[in-house]
């Protein structure tokens, strides 16, 4: 993939649309798939092992061979490095995405549950929904400017969390959640976050709220920490 634009969305977030010469075929069914971007280790491409992280297709145009990809930033690491020094004509190799799991498009609302991590995620479910069907998301961001606004169908309720202290993310949620009654009819619950995070607001939404657990979907983006640690989350 060839770097065409970068655009900063906000102080903590980068999107980089890439051209791709090879994309014919590409799929991602799936809001939540993610793909390998392969980045230069240490030693730098020539020598060194590239190092591996998952991301969410944001947006992509088989036809254009055009895909989005968008970068929270943090203080450290090999996404974050190659990122903000980007520039258009830099390369990257990508991977997958291996398997997608597909959520129906014919429940009653949705409810998205995250951090900034996973606003690709979000952002794209949210983008793709049907026409008119509820969907409330709340996402714990660092600053006020990482509030997104998105073209969507959908009748969409956003609620920003402005992160008040690193290890706030889950009682923030727990609180702006007890607030928010959910509606009748068949939901969706998806949740992505920190592992902890994410397993604490699934167990709040299943055992206190008494939602369908069959009706939700957890994962662990990050583990603080960790490096490049995904968390599977089960019952």
């Amino acid at each position: 993939m060839t770097v065409a634009v970068i655009d900063r969305l906000s102080p903590t977030m980068l999107r980089v649309e890439f051209t791709c010469d090879d994309f014919a075929d590409f799929v991602s069914p799936a809001h939540d798939d993610h793909i390998k971007l392969f980045f230069p280790g240490p030693g730098g491409p020539e020598t060194g092992k590239p190092l591996m992280r998952d991301f969410t297709p944001r947006r992509f145009d088989v036809a254009a061979g055009m895909i989005t990809i968008d970068f929270a930033i943090h203080e450290e690491g090999p996404a974050t490095d190659w990122a903000t020094s980007a520039r258009p004509g830099d390369t990257l190799e990508i991977g997958g995405p291996r398997g997608s799991t597909i959520v129906p498009d014919d429940f009653d609302w949705y409810l998205l549950i995250g951090d900034e991590t996973a606003l690709p995620a979000i952002t794209r479910r949210v983008e793709e929904l049907r026409d008119g069907v509820p969907v409330t998301s709340f996402v714990v961001v660092a600053d006020p400017t990482d509030a997104q606004s998105v073209e969507t169908r959908a009748a969409w309720t956003p609620h920003w969390l402005v992160r008040t202290r690193p290890d706030a993310d889950a009682s923030m949620l727990r609180t702006a959640l007890d607030a928010h009654e959910l509606p009748s009819g068949d939901g969706f619950v998806w949740i992505a976050a920190e592992g902890t995070v994410a397993k604490a607001i699934r167990g709040y939404i299943v055992e206190e709220r008494g939602h369908p657990r069959q009706w939700v979907k957890a994962s662990g983006y990050w583990s603080r920490g960790e490096v490049n640690a995904k968390v599977k989350i089960e019952d």
